[in-house]
């Protein structure tokens, strides 16, 4: 069956956008599509969709030819309307993300968080166990001197889900089946909390092959997997993972300017050995690199 276009073309941050849909039954792959639009989308753009999870197809596509970005979702087709709401939030707050990531436009992560942990953390609403905050936001609670881009939230499979009803008006990316750059296909969200011109990125996941996680998995989808502890936030005491996941992935990434209030961190909440091992003899640093860094954190 061929491609039935759902939106557009639509404008945004100085892209044309497309929403379509590839139908197999009640079984719906929805794609946003999101190409360069010139000056009659206010452009050019300010830089690349694949910080967003955005990548070009193999092919051309038919709708916005060989360089044109693609996220896909596999969702029930009877949740058109949702990821009709999710992809006009998207192109809507593109320009704030696409600023923040390109244009050095602040990101008011405390505001962001308390929405979050608002909506997340309730008597209406209890999961206590269900859900933490990972990444640089954990460490920036747990009072490292990081500004952190984005809150990343870690949570369980059927977490995923409650985390997207919560969220939903701040979708920007449905509850679905989808491919994550790196954690591979996986069941997951994208968020944008905030106003439309201004907000934090926030995004959860579960690999759908958990068994081929190693042990310790920050994302894992498993209770009990993640090594976990706890930091105070507007009068609220929250999840959050131990400080050494953000250490590691800042060395991998090269992030040389956070390494020390990374390091002084997990330093002041005392290492955790077993931990920053398995992680540092997973990741792809160099033996030479691992070594430093473990000396420098445990002596």
């Amino acid at each position: 069956m061929p491609s039935e276009m759902l939106s557009g073309p639509d404008l945004g941050a100085g892209f044309l956008h497309q929403l379509t849909s590839d139908r197999d039954g009640e079984r719906t792959t929805f794609t946003y599509h999101a190409q360069d639009g010139g000056q009659d989308a206010n452009g050019p753009p300010k830089g690349p969709l694949d910080v967003f999870g955005f990548v070009h197809p193999t092919t051309p596509c038919q709708f916005g030819g060989p360089r044109c970005w693609h996220r896909r979702f596999l969702v029930p087709f009877s949740e058109t309307p949702r990821v009709r709401q999710c992809y006009n939030r998207c192109r809507f707050v593109l320009q704030a993300m696409v600023d923040q990531v390109y244009a050095g436009a602040s990101v008011p992560i405390e505001a962001a968080l308390r929405e979050v942990i608002g909506r997340l953390d309730t008597p209406e609403n209890p999961g206590w166990d269900d859900w933490f905050v990972g990444g640089s936001a954990a460490a920036w609670l747990l009072g490292a001197k990081v500004a952190p881009r984005d809150i990343d939230l870690g949570t369980s499979r059927a977490g995923v889900d409650r985390l997207g009803g919560l969220l939903a008006d701040y979708l920007i990316e449905p509850v679905g089946t989808t491919d994550w750059p790196v954690a591979g296909i996986v069941r997951g969200a994208r968020a944008f909390v905030g106003t439309l011109a201004s907000g934090s990125r926030v995004e959860w996941s579960v690999p759908l092959d958990p068994a081929a996680d190693p042990p310790l998995h920050e994302w894992s989808g498993r209770p009990g997997e993640a090594r976990l502890t706890t930091a105070r936030f507007s009068d609220r005491e929250v999840r959050v993972s131990r400080p050494e996941y953000a250490l590691v992935r800042a060395a991998e990434k090269g992030s040389s300017d956070r390494l020390p209030a990374l390091t002084e961190l997990v330093r002041r909440v005392g290492p955790d050995r077993e931990l920053l091992d398995a992680l540092l003899g997973r990741s792809r640093l160099t033996p030479a690199a691992r070594a430093e860094i473990r000396h420098t954190v445990v002596g």
